[in-house]
């Protein structure tokens, strides 16, 4: 047990702070302070002294430099007991800090604010925090570190019961430092790569840093032998409002929900069903019941346990059919409280509302590899309207061929590779995903369309990727397909086309593939 004699406190986040500095002064701790801080704990009648006059040194450019002194980090790292290092502070007059509080400028909370400016941002990166908070992590063995005001309750208890701090409670404390200085280190260095980096030169950063706190347990992974948590921002994209906690799954697949329904926020109301990640269902019309109604007709038995999203307030109507089957996740901007009242009887059902649209708040798609590697990548964000479009066939498109081409790309692109998709002008027919082969993904959708009782004459299909023969296209004309959307890009492309133009199919190139492993 190592008593704590003195303190140094240098926190912006002053939440609990008087109640904890009052144990310390109660228990004999001499408390060393900065600027905001010392003033507010003198205000209150606790004994403080100022760091400038315990260095002997004042605080300069305007408080840029205040805490970077050998009066404070000699303090924090020599070795206790060491004759070589107790001769050094002697002979300068260092004296021991057996505590630091120190949490960080505010630098993610400002970058989020609209309209800040790089100069606002820089002035918001924290030098002599991070500095005394290393510092004294590194030393952990004789000084106790804290960074996050929800550690204040424990180490005061021990203090209280027994004047100093536990190895193991420092031994934590330590490791919890140096997880926040990465974090905020990460943040710093994304803003600076964004602000920075050229349009012309590729987004991904010379060094990939990955630090965030774990945001909720969660009882197991993908299957219950497997342990898995939840960590970043989610809760400032998402608010559950109703439901079990959510699994490892369920995150997953509203988080694909979500994506999917993005490419519809500005459309009609659409509707979205998914499993497993992957679309079984999609509809727009005048209301999200008949979106509904043309979402759940693609396919009646997927949905069971699925995740259902919605571009539009979930309202009364739409709610009173869903609730008809059972769903594990329904996300949507909001929702009525008649629906919420409908909806919420399901005491299981988990209603979660979007509060800002995750899709673009990171760039960058993530995955582990194993082998301590990772996969870095642009997220597939890239759109591509009709004008970049070319017909190849001698026959050019209906306008509800286009439509139901325009409806179908955005759609295509979130399922998994090989994906084929038959679709309307607004709705989904028939869904083939994540085959070996591209024409057993069609004969998959085509087979699914016949389940659901759906008639394929007049559809369009949709492909991710190239048709590498003419088998699938001619499979998807076989089945009553009078357009294809496709990249193009095949070495057969021109066997394709000819199929095309002899079976009377309009077909289009989008130059642009949406693999989804």
């Amino acid at each position: 047990m190592k008593k704590i004699q003195r303190a140094l406190i240098s926190v912006f986040n002053k939440t609990g702070l008087l109640p904890f500095a009052s144990i310390l002064s109660e228990a004999g701790v001499e408390i060393i302070s900065t600027g905001g801080t010392a003033k507010i704990l003198r205000e209150n009648g606790l004994p403080v002294i100022e760091l400038s006059e315990y260095t002997g040194f004042p605080e300069m450019l305007d408080g840029r430099v205040k805490t970077l002194h050998p009066r404070v980090h000699g303090g924090l790292l020599y070795v206790r007991g060491d004759e070589k290092h107790e001769a050094t502070i002697q002979k300068h007059d260092i004296r021991p800090i057996d505590l630091v509080v120190v949490n960080l400028y505010p630098f993610e909370q400002t970058i989020a604010r609209p309209g800040v400016t790089l100069a606002q941002a820089i002035e918001n990166i924290d030098i002599g925090g991070p500095s005394m908070l290393r510092s004294a992590a590194k030393n952990h063995e004789s000084v106790t570190v804290i960074v996050d005001p929800l550690d204040y309750e424990q180490v005061a208890e021990q203090i209280q019961k027994q004047g100093g701090t536990t190895l193991e409670l420092r031994q934590e404390l330590a490791a919890k430092v140096y997880a926040r200085t990465s974090e905020y280190d990460r943040a710093i260095a994304n803003y600076l790569n964004r602000q920075y980096t050229k349009c012309e030169k590729p987004c991904l950063p010379e060094r990939f840093v990955l630090s965030e706190a774990i945001s909720q347990p969660l009882r197991y992974g993908e299957n219950p032998h497997q342990k898995a948590a939840l960590y970043g921002h989610f809760d400032d994209y998402y608010k559950q409002l109703h439901g079990k906690e959510l699994s490892y799954n369920n995150i997953l697949d509203l988080t694909a929900a979500t994506f999917l329904i993005s490419e519809f926020y500005q459309e009609p109301p659409t509707l979205a069903i998914l499993k497993h990640t992957n679309p079984c269902g999609l509809g727009q019309g005048a209301s999200l019941k008949e979106a509904w109604d043309k979402a759940y007709a693609t396919d009646k038995q997927a949905p069971f346990g699925g995740i259902i999203a919605v571009n539009k307030p979930m309202d009364t109507e739409c709610a009173s059919e869903i609730a008809g089957i059972y769903s594990e996740v329904i996300v949507a901007p909001d929702f009525t409280p008649e629906a919420i009242e409908i909806l919420t009887r399901k005491k299981n059902l988990r209603l979660l509302k979007v509060l800002q649209c995750p899709l673009k708040a990171n760039p960058l798609d993530v995955r582990s590899v194993g082998a301590d590697s990772y996969l870095v990548q642009e997220r597939d964000l890239k759109e591509c309207g009709r004008e970049m479009m070319k017909v190849v066939t001698k026959r050019q498109p209906t306008e509800e061929e286009w439509a139901a081409m325009l409806f179908g790309w955005r759609v295509v692109k979130h399922v998994k590779s090989n994906a084929i998709i038959y679709t309307g002008p607004n709705r989904t027919l028939g869904i083939g995903a994540g085959q070996m082969s591209r024409v057993d993904s069609s004969r998959i959708a085509v087979w699914k369309a016949e389940q659901a009782g759906l008639c394929l004459k007049g559809s369009v299909i949709c492909s991710d990727a190239f048709f590498p023969f003419a088998d699938g296209l001619i499979a998807a004309a076989d089945a009553g397909a009078t357009a294809a959307i496709q990249p193009g890009g095949s070495v057969r492309d021109e066997e394709v086309i000819a199929a095309a133009n002899e079976r009377g199919l309009a077909m289009v190139f989008t130059s642009m593939r949406h693999f989804r492993h």
